[in-house]
């Protein structure tokens, strides 16, 4: 059976939900209006129509075009033809509307079409302005050059009229209760250095430049967490204006280096394989050819294979600079006296190519641990690694070509690595390193062979335990400073305050955290001339006027032992005789060994004479009486 029908008629309730919209009506394509593209005129063309129409209207006069000469054959001009007169007229008053390259002229008759070419639209916003708009231009600029000078004027006025006071009394013992304001300490660091820079003019009256330093010094010590002394000692190494960027520098790590292991591999196959494993890096500089810095790493750099293979060891790029300055030759025999923990050793056995022989030595026997992990996996056979003194080593072998010292320091150089020596280092601590440094440099020169090299380093910058410990090593031993071989780098400093050193301390070099982006380093490079000790040249040269003026009582007969015995007696007991002018002539006009004949002075009285002045002349005469073997 099939459904029952209902016939009652249902309105429609509208459009149900799956109806379909109605579409917008379409007009057939023969009633619809043929609109044709418009395309707008170019200036240029805007501007011949407009003068076109403005001819025909009669509101114009068309203006006759200049005769040019033609030549022989018309198809060139020749420029020389024209004369200077036409040749401003046509740049003046030309629009530009006659072209060499075949544009029509006004006088020709054109067509209707008005539209513009391809090449019109992209021209248009580089041509010439109106005279008018150009004038108007200019006036412009001028009026905004104008206010800028006064702007700046103005400013210039009130920098100079400002004075910055210093703070009184009172306030200073408030901050000192309240905790610090870093925002006010910085600005007050920045006023004080700007008046110290133009002290003559900015200062306070009343106030010296004393007190402006004390106040930098302790605001600065508040704001970057520095001892006093420290502090100090940093204001007298750095002007004020590279103190504060030394300071800046000092709170910043440094890029971690490697330096590739060429006993086992070269740098180019070694980043490769280092960037395989997802490590960025780039060479670390023109003046390495085996160190490369690393920005960032998925993997840990000190746990990878290579590393692990001996491929590469992590070393700071200022540790470079010591071996590079000691260039050590295949076949050297060389000491390292500080070796811990091995990254120089390393190094000079790469550059001997396991040539040789290189002692290790250092003073703590746990350091010297990792001296020799790093030696083995690293690949190095000719090295012996000793646990010694420094200072006991020339007792126990000499003849080095080359000695590198890298000594204890204070670490004012490295404080990125190590800030607790902001604080923990004071005076004490900088003459008790200073103290064993010159202990030390003095081994290594006496462990040196003669013409052999030595390399001081340390990875501090305060003169204390660089230039004045060079220094010293130059009075004490007969060395000579020589050129470290390094292209960069800051010379030493041959004067520091009221200290004047040798002048050959020039030649040592300096380097920065804030200009060469490495840690604080110094290095110095001395040749041993020989084995004989200035110090003993000098006492002999000062005895030799003693010993001219006892010779009435001498004997030709008498010994050598004799005479010096009775040098240092008469030294003693007339010591009122010409003591503080006859030595100092002595010292500059002769030398040990050319003076000295048998003990007895040979130059000695000719070198007086030219010396000494005419009244002083007779007085020695006088008292140089003695034996002619003596005289002569």
């Amino acid at each position: 059976m099939g459904r029952k029908g209902n016939f009652v008629e249902k309105t429609p309730s509208g459009p149900g939900r799956k109806a379909k919209k109605q579409k917008p009506p379409t007009l057939p394509d023969h009633l619809k209006e043929v609109k044709e593209p418009k395309e707008t005129l170019g200036r240029r063309s805007q501007k011949r129509a407009a003068k076109r129409s403005a001819v025909k209207a009669g509101t114009a006069t068309r203006k006759k075009p200049v005769k040019k000469n033609k030549v022989a054959s018309n198809e060139t001009l020749d420029s020389e033809d024209m004369s200077d007169e036409e040749g401003e007229k046509k740049n003046l008053f030309d629009d530009g509307d006659s072209d060499s390259m075949g544009e029509e002229s006004d006088d020709e008759p054109l067509a209707d079409n008005f539209k513009g070419s391809s090449g019109d639209s992209s021209d248009d916003d580089d041509e010439e302005e109106l005279p008018i708009e150009k004038k108007s231009k200019q006036l412009k600029m001028k009026k905004v050059k104008e206010d800028e000078e006064a702007e700046a004027e103005l400013q210039m006025n009130i920098h100079q009229a400002e004075k910055y006071t210093l703070p009184s009394g009172e306030e200073i013992e408030k901050e000192v209760l309240l905790p610090p304001d870093l925002t006010v300490l910085k600005s007050r660091i920045k006023e004080v250095i700007g008046v110290l820079s133009d002290f003559t003019s900015k200062r306070e009256q009343g106030r010296d430049r004393v007190e402006y330093l004390d106040q930098l010094r302790r605001d600065l010590c508040t704001y970057y967490s520095y001892n006093d002394f420290l502090m100090g000692a940093f204001m007298e190494t750095f002007p004020l204006g590279e103190l504060i960027d030394f300071l800046e520098a000092n709170e910043t790590p440094r890029p971690m280096t490697i330096r590739t292991n060429t006993l086992k591999t070269r740098r180019r196959d070694l980043a490769q394989a280092l960037i395989n494993r997802g490590v960025n890096l780039d060479p670390i500089g023109k003046w390495s050819k085996v160190g490369l810095v690393i920005y960032n790493s998925q993997v840990p750099v000190g746990a990878t294979p290579e590393y692990l293979a001996g491929h590469y060891i992590l070393q700071g790029a200022s540790s470079f600079l010591p071996v590079m300055a000691l260039a050590p030759q295949e076949g050297d025999k060389v000491l390292d006296m500080s070796a811990a923990p091995g990254g120089k050793t390393s190094h000079i056995a790469a550059l001997m190519k396991n040539t040789g022989m290189l002692f290790a030595n250092d003073a703590n026997p746990d350091r010297a641990k990792a001296v020799v992990g790093n030696l083995h996996r690293l690949g190095v056979t000719n090295a012996v690694v000793m646990t010694y003194d420094g200072k006991i080593l020339p007792k126990m072998s000499r003849g080095y070509n080359r000695v590198l010292l890298d000594a204890p320091c204070s670490g004012s150089g490295v404080i990125s690595k190590d800030p607790s020596a902001k604080t923990s280092k004071d005076t004490k601590d900088i003459a008790r390193c200073s103290h064993l440094q010159k202990e030390l440099i003095l081994a290594a020169i006496d462990c040196a062979d003669e013409g052999g090299y030595i390399v001081y380093s340390t990875c501090s910058v305060l003169v204390q335990e660089n230039e004045w410990v060079v220094d010293y090593a130059l009075n004490k031993r007969h060395v000579k400073v020589v050129e470290t071989g390094l292209d960069f780098g800051r010379e030493g400093f041959p004067r520091f305050q009221k200290l004047v050193f040798h002048p050959s301390v020039k030649l040592c070099r300096r380097f920065y955290p804030h200009t060469h982006n490495m840690d604080g380093f110094f290095v110095a490079k001395l040749k041993k001339i020989s084995n004989n000790m200035p110090s003993a040249a000098k006492e002999v040269e000062e005895e030799v006027p003693a010993e001219e003026k006892n010779s009435d009582d001498s004997d030709d007969e008498t010994s050598v032992k004799s005479k010096r015995m009775k040098r240092k007696k008469g030294a003693k007991s007339n010591g009122s005789l010409n003591k503080n002018k006859i030595p100092k002539i002595a010292k500059n006009g002769t030398d040990a060994k050319d003076d000295k004949v048998n003990g007895v002075a040979k130059k000695g009285s000719a070198i007086l004479k030219k010396k000494i002045g005419k009244q002083q002349k007779k007085v020695l005469n006088k008292k140089m009486k003695g034996p002619k073997k003596l005289r002569k």
